[in-house]
């Protein structure tokens, strides 16, 4: 019978699920919607027990489309940042899961910020203060759960592996912990300060492991035998570098999506500085892989809402719109919810600037497709001031990196190769390969830099990119200008 290793990537949207044989291959797939709530302007969420659901079901049509498949293992990837609470003895939630995307943290923020302790809280976990990093949101779940509740709380790492152990371990790796904000990163223990910053129990939190490590063995999970081993665990943008094999300082990939993750290796441990962060990549024997890290809040999420308002069936035809555009149209910022890095700007807002009565719908729709690579500059340009070894091979993933024209729009205004790589699944694939470790199905990591992959290489052509940068800049200044008294009132 053919063996594989079960890969589960957890995202905001969906739950997928993939079987990749010993040798690499993808032998199947599943998927299932999650279903996201908004139940206060800004406020965004999940239900815990939905979000299992929906494992459960891209799980089993997965394997109904690979029945003679034997699963010698289960890899986890999930998305970061979302945190929820769950009694220790029911097991059951006690909250919601607090999105990532959620900001109904920025007053208690703001008021950590007022008080002067981002700059302590930078240097131990490599993030700065902001709602889209947890400390805070567990703190708001914890002072919801009703009185003498024995809880446990964490990523959603930990909340997966409670239910596929129906239990019996508590925990995350470390590449998830780091993205708590209540983790220190150098130390690589659970921070008495920051725990006591933000009002969170240590007791609450899961024991942290290596992300290729063992995490218990499954019971009670519908639809798969008991004591199958969960092999790994790590953030879904982490896996993604995994997976394409990025372990030389310096490389780096680009994941396109609702927002986009930037993120390059270090050879240490290196403070970040100019809106970046730096986190733990992965960690293997014990032994951390830091990473640089830009966290873009909105990317491809606005190429649908232009697309509809500009009359357009699709985003395909958005894109061939903009390929068309002629230059010198406006600029246009994606600040639905403010931005991310570089900039950590929560009250900017969305704005197209230099709009005339010239501008036509191609240039409208060009501004739009600009910005992805606009921000993505910004990110790149960031990490290559700071990090001590030259930027080298810069992979893209995601939905919107089969676009070949956005990628080389990206390519050609960082000025550098982009390695467009035919990967949905590349982060169940990095989940996959990190539990391949574990189990020993792959040796080392140059076996797995050695596995097949198809890539498509987009070198940097001769543009205006230049130019348009200019008029980005020019809208990035707009977007950020507080408003008047009188305004905001």
């Amino acid at each position: 019978m053919t063996t594989a290793i079960l890969a589960i990537d957890q995202g905001t949207t969906n739950s997928k699920a993939v079987l990749v044989s010993t040798s690499g291959e993808i032998l199947a797939r599943g998927s299932s919607p999650v279903g996201i709530e908004h139940p206060k302007p800004g406020w965004v969420e999940q239900s815990p027990q939905r979000l299992w659901e929906s494992v459960l079901e891209a799980i089993a049509t997965c394997r109904a489309a690979a029945p003679a498949v034997e699963v010698l293992g289960i890899a986890i990837s999930n998305q970061r940042e979302s945190v929820t609470v769950w009694d220790a003895v029911t097991g059951k939630p006690l909250g919601p899961v607090v999105s990532w995307q959620c900001r109904r943290s920025a007053p208690a923020c703001a008021e950590l910020i007022a008080a002067g302790h981002a700059p302590q809280v930078q240097a131990l976990t490599g993030l700065p203060i902001d709602p889209m990093f947890p400390g805070p949101k567990m703190k708001w779940l914890l002072d919801r759960v009703p009185s003498g509740s024995k809880v446990r709380l964490g990523t959603i790492d930990a909340w997966l592996i409670h239910c596929f152990t129906d239990g019996a371990v508590h925990a995350c790796d470390a590449a998830n912990a780091a993205r708590s904000q209540l983790y220190d990163l150098n130390a690589q223990v659970w921070s008495d300060e920051l725990c006591a910053l933000f009002g969170v129990s240590k007791t609450a939190l899961p024991e942290v492991r290596d992300s290729a490590s063992y995490f218990g063995v499954t019971k009670n999970v519908p639809g798969l035998p008991d004591g199958i081993p969960i092999a790994s665990a790590i953030g879904d943008s982490h896996a993604a570098l995994f997976g394409h094999g990025a372990f030389n300082p310096g490389d780096g990939k680009v994941t396109f999506g609702t927002g986009s993750s930037v993120m390059t290796t270090l050879p240490r441990f290196i403070a970040p500085e100019r809106g970046i962060t730096t986190t733990i990549a992965w960690s293997i024997d014990g032994q951390p892989t830091y990473a640089f890290e830009g966290n873009i809040l909105v990317s491809a999420a606005s190429l649908p809402w232009i697309a509809d308002m500009l009359g357009l069936p699709d985003v395909q035809a958005l894109t061939e719109l903009a390929a068309t555009a002629p230059p010198d149209g406006p600029g246009f910022v994606p600040a639905f919810v403010g931005l991310g890095a570089p900039y950590w700007h929560s009250d900017a807002r969305a704005l197209f600037s230099g709009i005339t009565f010239n501008t036509s719908r191609a240039q409208m729709a060009r501004a739009v497709t600009d910005s992805i690579a606009f921000q993505v500059h910004d990110v790149f340009k960031a990490m290559s001031s700071q990090s001590p070894t030259r930027l080298g091979r810069l992979y893209a993933d995601g939905g919107p990196s089969k676009n070949t024209f956005l990628m080389q729009c990206v390519a050609d205004t960082l000025d550098h190769t982009i390695i467009q790589c035919d990967a949905p699944e590349a982060s169940a694939l990095g989940a996959a390969y990190m539990a391949g470790l574990t189990l020993g199905v792959w040796r080392d990591l140059a076996a797995i830099a050695a596995l097949p992959r198809t890539v498509n290489i987009l070198p940097p052509r001769t543009s205006d990119a230049a130019d348009r940068l200019l008029v980005w800049q020019d809208a990035i200044y707009r977007s950020t200008v507080p408003a008047p008294s009188s305004m905001s009132e």
